[in-house]
Order: structure tokens, then sequence, then C-alpha cells
């Protein structure tokens, strides 16, 4: 089983009203020359195997449903995927 990660953002003239929020509160909390755009990541499981059409039919996915064009650009990459990977602990629980 393969993974493939689909990164969605703000193309670069769209307004970004959430980034600018965060990018807001980090100054706001001492960090300093920080500024952020916020987007969008999907984690697709492949099942079998991944060769070009498997990763074309994923892209025509991303532009179809996960991504709004119009407004955002996405990325499609493969991530190497450990076989006894456990998701990373979660930060201050």
């Amino acid at each position: 089983m393969a993974r493939v990660v689909v990164d969605v953002m703000p193309k670069p003239e769209i307004l970004d009203p959430q980034g600018k929020a965060v990018t807001g509160a980090l100054g706001r909390l001492g960090f300093d020359g920080m500024s952020v755009r916020q987007g969008k990541r999907f984690e697709l499981e492949i099942d079998g195997e991944l060769d070009d059409a498997r990763l074309a039919e994923v892209h025509r996915a991303a532009e179809m449903l996960l991504a709004n064009t119009v407004i955002e650009y996405f990325t499609v990459r493969v991530e190497d995927a450990p076989a006894s990977a456990s998701p990373p602990a979660e930060q201050g629980a």
C-alpha cells in the first residue's frame, strides 16, 4: 500500500484570512518575522501498485474534488510510509 499526499494551498493572489489570523496571533505571542498561509493536506492510501496511471488518477481526483482550482493550487507527491508507522504524538495533550 502506498501513501500519496495532496497539498492544497491558496493561490498567491488570493486573500488568506485564516493565514492572516494565525500570523497575527504568532506576533502577539512573540513569534516575530513569521508569515503564514494556511492550506490543506490530504493523505490517500492507495491499494495495489502505484504506477503512472494511478498517480494520474490521484491528480484527477485532486483537480475535481480536493482543490478548487480557481483559487487554489495543489501538489501531488508519494510519501514513504514505514510498514509499522504510528501517527506522531499530539503536542500539549
